[in-house]
């Protein structure tokens, strides 16, 4: 009997997934603006611990909405967002590397773009001329 609840919860958890899901570009809205995700350089996705996903145009509205305190932090899976050489490829946006440049014309003007490797980065920014920010700088041009 005690394998039985074991296993049974076993199942239970196992199906309980908190894993990001690609953004269906031209049909899913942002969470905060509301308006339809369609540039597939740029996005956001919140997963939290429980499985539910929160998905964003842009950077600045993923980073509003964390700042609303609607979750709080623990209860946080992943903090994603697309890398702009890698369209639709979601990435971890604390692991991110990210540059601000006017140049940058991002859905809801945040001016930011994510890179995965600071390689891919710099390459950008040799015609951007744009400021590098981490993760931490970033969350706090949006408070």
């Amino acid at each position: 009997m005690r394998v039985l609840l074991w296993l049974s919860l076993f199942l239970a958890l196992a199906s309980c997934s908190v894993k990001p899901e690609p953004i269906l570009y031209g049909k899913d809205n942002c969470h905060l603006c509301k308006m339809t995700i369609m540039d597939r350089r740029f996005g956001a996705e919140v997963v939290t611990a429980k499985g539910k996903i929160y998905k964003f145009d842009d950077v600045n509205c993923m980073i509003n909405f964390l700042n609303s305190g609607y979750l709080v932090d623990r209860e946080v899976a992943h903090k994603l967002v697309i890398d702009f050489s890698q369209p639709e490829k979601l990435i971890e946006a604390p692991l991110a590397f990210f540059i601000k440049s006017s140049e940058i014309k991002s859905p809801m003007a945040s001016q930011i773009a994510s890179f995965e490797t600071d390689e891919l980065k710099n390459q950008y920014n040799q015609q951007w001329k744009g400021i590098y920010l981490t993760w931490g700088e970033l969350t706090t041009q949006f408070k």
